[in-house]
């Protein structure tokens, strides 16, 4: 596609000199490093004097400080920085009149948004790459422990998660910046939907099951297996959800399900203790494909909508 190359590195070099993307990105690397450094610390203190169990390392992303793991900080805050990133991709240019220049140019439109949103990938990917490495030196330097080969493969399948994780709500961004002329509209959009699936779907979730499985006193287990499958559901259609369960069972080799919640028959009982141990890479990968799925799934389809929106829309409004 022609064109996309310049696209790419005008963006890439917008984004890297733009003063809120510098801030956001001290912001989360600090705060990571203070997560990192502090589990570190902990984990240190624990094993002192102790054999170092297998997976240790993993530890570093899993465990939680003071308040929280590095996995849940990105969970949680990582969507920020495609919402960042996107909210005025379009609406900006629109603004300042440049849209209408750039597509003046022997430059097609579907390279400009494929540019936008593919430099706001790479951008999240050096900014996830660039943490989680210098998470690790820290915890080489911190715990003493040296990563093994699975170990490895299970951080670097972790950061796939995460960038197409993120790069859903840049997609998601990009869409209400071609929607919206203006950039607070387009930025507060974004920001309610993020509010929406990372705090109400939960409460929702709740409210939901009991309006449905109301208390019984005569099947108390059958109504609370069924409230708990109806809770599961609803807040499955969270991204921050699926990803939540993915990346904690890809980091995590012990967890043998994402469910927290799980009957087991009499045969399910006598054949536990083959299952004991933790599960290979292959089989957590195998565990949580359908979740990564979903997630590249809703990424391309955020997009696609995206694409169709501003192919079609006049030159006149840009």
């Amino acid at each position: 596609m022609q064109g996309i190359k310049t696209i790419v590195k005008k963006e890439l070099a917008d984004h890297f000199s733009s003063y809120r993307f510098m801030i956001l990105f001290a912001l989360i690397a600090m705060v990571s490093l203070i997560i990192a450094y502090m589990v570190g610390l902990n984990i240190k203190e624990e094993l002192e004097g102790v054999t170092k169990p297998k997976f240790v390392f993993l530890m570093l992303f899993t465990s939680s400080g003071a308040l929280f793991s590095l996995v849940q900080f990105v969970a949680f805050f990582g969507p920020l920085i495609g919402l960042v990133l996107g909210f005025d991709s379009i609406n900006r240019e629109r603004n300042e009149g440049t849209l209408s220049k750039l597509l003046s140019q022997p430059i097609y439109r579907d390279v400009v948004i494929n540019g936008k949103f593919l430099a706001g990938v790479i951008t999240i990917a050096i900014m996830l790459v660039s943490i989680v490495l210098v998470v690790t030196g820290l915890g080489l330097s911190t715990v003493g422990v040296i990563p093994g080969i699975e170990e490895f493969w299970r951080i670097l399948i972790y950061m796939v998660i995460s960038i197409v994780y993120i790069s859903f709500w840049l997609a998601v961004a990009i869409l209400f910046s071609i929607l919206f002329r203006s950039i607070a509209t387009s930025a507060l959009a974004a920001l309610a939907v993020w509010i929406f699936f990372s705090f109400f779907i939960s409460l929702g979730a709740s409210v939901v099951a009991n309006a449905i499985t109301p208390d019984s006193t005569e099947t108390t287990t059958e109504a609370l297996l069924r409230k708990a499958k109806i809770i599961r559901a609803v807040t499955m259609t969270s991204p921050m959800e699926l990803y939540s369960n993915a990346t904690a069972t890809v980091l995590d080799p012990k967890l043998k399900t994402t469910r927290s919640l799980i009957t087991m028959g009499p045969m399910e009982r006598l054949s536990i203790a083959r299952f004991s141990g933790p599960l290979s890479l292959a089989q957590s990968v195998l565990v949580v494909m359908p979740y990564i799925i979903t997630l590249i799934a809703i990424t391309a389809i955020c997009f696609a909508i995206s694409y169709t929106v501003f192919i079609r829309q006049e030159i006149r409004s840009m």
